[in-house]
């Protein structure tokens, strides 16, 4: 894709969010009187656009690196029996093994500390939006992105059918950050919601949430949590650049490093 095509490819995209999420925002909001410029909303722009311009394509060769990989793996008696498969059985493993694989990712994520040091990216988020949902660590992405299609991967998907799925959970993942609450009862105790993700981004760090497409994943293994108001803050307890580029690189620094240059009150 030419720059000229990416430009216009990104143009829709943006067009195509902002005509779909805003207006659901101003009419089912959950923060009642956020505004569309609210606080930061320039460094989430940047994500987007990051994805977009530089990172979307090292994601795209990452996964395409990972999946010839795994094709010297999986034995190809073992791709051959589920391609025999009914194509909804298919759809049905693939779902839950990667709400599976996902959630226990997601929660590793949180608990181990290199992990945490890039997706704290995500979480220091101070409001909640479709905009603030594309604020991830391009590392990050590829971890996200890699465990949520790693069954696709074995089970023999083609890329061109995992590129859908990733655009799919893309369009997911931003409903579910956006400013929207829109309770639907008992159902989501099966989907997932901006109710749910919103209390995953509560300044506590372990506050639960953790699967993605249905939170089946947090009720069975105890992590699920839904109170019926929206959380008080969100974001992060630790100090944290509040800029693109500061937030791209502080995780690749040192640790050490950065907990000096954080306590230094002239740095």
């Amino acid at each position: 894709m030419n720059l000229v095509s990416l430009i216009e490819a990104t143009g829709l995209s943006i067009v195509f969010l902002l005509l779909v999420f805003v207006p659901m925002e101003k009419i089912f909001p959950a923060k009642q009187g956020q505004k569309i410029l609210r606080p930061h909303w320039f460094v989430d722009l940047c994500f987007f656009l990051g994805q977009y311009f530089i990172f979307g394509a090292a994601v795209l060769w990452a996964l395409s690196y990972f999946s010839f990989f795994l094709d010297d793996i999986v034995p190809a008696g073992f791709r051959n029996a589920v391609a025999s498969q009914s194509w909804w059985l298919q759809a049905i493993e693939v779902i839950v093994f990667s709400d599976l694989i996902i959630y226990w990712g997601h929660r590793l994520q949180h608990k181990v500390g290199f992990l945490w040091r890039f997706h704290k990216v995500h979480h220091s988020a101070e409001h909640l939006d479709w905009l603030a949902a594309h604020r991830e660590h391009p590392l990050d992405t590829i971890y996200t992105v890699g465990l949520i299609n790693l069954p696709a991967f074995v089970l023999g998907f083609p890329l061109e059918t995992i590129a859908g799925l990733i655009a799919f959970r893309g369009i997911w993942a931003i409903y579910i950050h956006s400013n929207v609450r829109l309770p639907i009862g008992p159902l989501r105790m099966l989907i997932g919601a901006p109710e749910l993700h919103h209390w995953h981004h509560d300044l506590n760090r372990d506050a639960g949430n953790y699967a993605n497409i249905s939170p089946l994943m947090d009720l069975i293994f105890g992590t699920y949590v839904c109170p019926d108001k929206e959380p008080e803050k969100f974001g992060i307890k630790e100090e944290f650049p509040k800029s693109y580029f500061g937030q791209l690189l502080h995780p690749l620094l040192p640790a050490a490093w950065t907990k000096k240059k954080t306590n230094d009150p002239s740095g």
